[in-house]
């Protein structure tokens, strides 16, 4: 929300400036004590915070000269909360970026480069894939966290009652299914997202993207693109397949329904595993069926790599930043993805993490065998914010407010407006 009072401008950026660290929020230390630094972690602060707690204590323990405050701050406030707080000067020490933030915080000079830094001592035990998103202009700007992507995740045995034995290859196999398990159970088969996010994977099903980022052309109302959402559109109306939800709260509506065994599938990432088995269709953890997004008919299926970095704020001091690289070294390590891993059930994103104990959790392991189907983001500071427009649209277009050909033209002319000098 923007601010037209100077005055409100300026203490919301001293506050800002005496909250966060970049070497202020530290008034404890001194030349001889402890150096203190912030961590904003963006973590679910139910599920996945007290993880991460726990390891920044042991991290304390083991360096006696360092201390760690730590900070949840929710997902959806953290992006524009720590552009404010970077921009005045007053940002954490790190930040658990989102990896499609990285690129753009890089850009705009707040992230400090982590080639040659302790941070990145262990740069070839990760997965090539995920250093190179946290890459921008040939610099690396975070070390991989924890990375994820979609899948279809399925009620087992809703589909073995009707007599389905195999999950869905492609989008027209689900409405296939989704048919008959309303049928033969008389629950809905699937239930669909609005979010762009979720849309993506039907994009990748027939070969495009938003913007082809390499020719610097916009692609969202490309031929290709209205047949991908055209597809996505058709999953929202005919028998066994749920109408759309537009409402505010559309993603708590699908997950309830989805971990109560309300619909008998859904696409959806490792973020929400924990939450899965707390629901009474998944008591038994092995009822969770875990495959590959359905494809397009280019034949291939596709879905986004999302995850996140640990970056380094370029606005703090030496001292501040030297035991951040430490700390970002210690959260990536082996021993700390695996309990992490564990603890979270997310993704590892270095494969010595993922140790014999790792691969025993069989939803892990389920989302490991999706990954050959995650798509790398580009390294464009931009892509991130192109799923804006479309969050706006695509609801529209699945209430019935507008057609497909006005949303994708509409999502069109906004997206040029970000990408000013890529062509449509």
């Amino acid at each position: 929300m923007r601010r037209g009072i100077a005055a409100t401008a300026l203490v919301a950026s001293l506050a800002l400036a005496a909250t966060a660290c970049g070497g202020d929020d530290s008034g404890s230390d001194k030349a001889d004590g402890p150096v203190t630094i912030t961590w904003w972690d963006t973590s679910n602060a139910t599920n996945e915070a007290p993880t991460y707690q726990a390891l920044a204590k042991e991290f304390e323990a083991a360096n006696k000269n360092i201390k760690v405050k730590y900070v949840n701050v929710p997902f959806d406030q953290a992006q524009n909360k720590f552009d404010t707080a970077a921009g005045a000067s007053g940002a954490p020490d790190i930040l658990r970026s989102e990896v499609g933030w990285t690129p753009a915080f890089a850009k705009k000079g707040y992230f400090l480069p982590l080639d040659g830094t302790e941070a990145l001592a262990d740069q070839a035990k990760f997965k090539s894939n995920l250093v190179e998103q946290a890459k921008y202009e040939g610099k690396t700007y975070g070390v991989p966290f924890v990375t994820d992507t979609l899948a279809l995740v399925y009620n087992k045995a809703l589909f073995e009652k009707a007599g389905i034995t195999e999950a869905p290859k492609t989008w027209d196999d689900l409405k296939t299914a989704a048919a008959t398990i309303k049928a033969k159970t008389g629950v809905d088969g699937y239930w669909g997202s609005t979010q762009a996010y979720y849309a993506q994977s039907f994009l990748y099903g027939e070969g495009t993207d938003t913007v082809d980022a390499d020719a610097k052309k916009i692609t969202v109302n490309s031929a290709e693109a209205k047949k991908a959402y055209g597809t996505w559109l058709g999953l929202f109306d005919g028998k066994g397949l749920h109408k759309a939800d537009t409402t505010a709260d559309a993603y708590a509506h699908i997950q309830d329904a989805f971990v109560n065994g309300k619909v008998a599938a859904i696409v959806q990432g490792p973020w929400e595993i924990t939450n899965f088995y707390k629901g009474s269709a998944f008591k038994d953890q092995a009822n969770l069926g875990i495959a590959t997004v359905p494809a397009g008919s280019s034949g291939k299926a596709g879905a986004p790599t999302g995850g996140h970095n640990l970056s380094v704020y370029a606005g703090s001091d030496k001292a501040h930043q030297e035991a951040s690289l430490k700390f970002v070294n210690f959260m990536t390590s082996a021993k700390s993805q695996a309990t992490i891993a564990l603890k979270n059930s997310t993704l590892p994103t270095r494969d010595d993490a993922y140790t014999a104990e790792v691969k025993a959790n069989a939803a892990i392991a389920g989302y490991g065998t999706v990954l050959s189907a995650a798509q790398p983001r580009p390294a464009l500071p931009e892509y991130s914010s192109l799923w804006g427009p479309l969050d706006t649209e695509l609801p529209k277009i699945a209430g019935g407010k507008e057609s497909l050909e006005k949303g994708l033209s509409t999502a069109e002319t906004s997206i040029a407006k970000l990408v000013p000098d890529f062509s449509k």
